[in-house]
């Protein structure tokens, strides 16, 4: 049972850039973990069922790099604020391939945004996966759609070898740079949302949505 999915998927629509995603999202879960902290709660009695939801988009790096920096920063982050254990510290998280990229001309050239940002999610780690149907700019997805899109993730799963290894990336020195920036320009935004007192604070002040804007 989880009892919260903290989401990045809904900003990310709405513009916000990778960075972005994971800060404000990271954000949010630790004004989560602090008020459920200060009503009583051990951190690690309900941490380690926190849940996650992002979105990948087009460029494969840089969601692979998103993933990746999102599960160290909250590794760093839940372990100092809160002195949270290794179940805690894990990112678990599920993706949805990113809606706001499918375009209603030449639909079927959806299939090939879907399986990039679905090898993406796979590649940085997810847990869980949901990949859209082709059609999804034009109207709520066929069943040839829906089907599409299910057999896409079980081609990545099992014919591709994507998912044989943890961290497949790891190591490369692109991805290994993308990361460490993502994590950098994230952890300045947490930083920016605790100097006005927190998320709800930060989101009470139009920070987020100004940001994203």
């Amino acid at each position: 049972f989880n009892p919260i999915s903290i989401s990045g998927y809904h900003m990310r629509e709405a513009g916000a850039t990778a960075a972005q995603e994971i800060g404000f999202t990271l954000a949010n879960a630790l004004e989560y973990v602090r008020v459920a902290v200060d009503a009583g709660l051990a951190v690690d009695s309900f941490g380690p069922r926190l849940s996650f939801f992002f979105a990948s988009h087009n460029d494969l790096f840089e969601e692979a790099a998103k993933f990746r920096a999102a599960r160290r920063l909250w590794a760093r982050l839940v372990r100092e604020r809160f002195q949270a254990g290794d179940q805690t510290a894990r990112l678990r998280f599920h993706t949805q391939t990113g809606g706001v990229t499918l375009q209603a001309q030449q639909p079927l050239n959806n299939v090939v945004r879907v399986t990039v940002q679905a090898l993406a999610a796979v590649l940085g780690g997810t847990q869980s996966l949901h990949t859209n149907g082709y059609d999804e700019a034009l109207a709520l997805p066929t069943a040839e759609a829906a089907t599409l899109a299910l057999r896409t993730q079980q081609i990545i799963a099992n014919e591709s070898g994507a998912a044989l290894t943890a961290d497949p990336l790891g190591g490369s020195y692109y991805v290994e740079h993308l990361t460490t920036t993502l994590e950098r320009c994230a952890l300045e935004l947490i930083e920016k949302v605790d100097a006005l007192g927190g998320a709800a604070a930060a989101i009470g002040a139009s920070f987020f949505q100004e940001e994203i804007a």
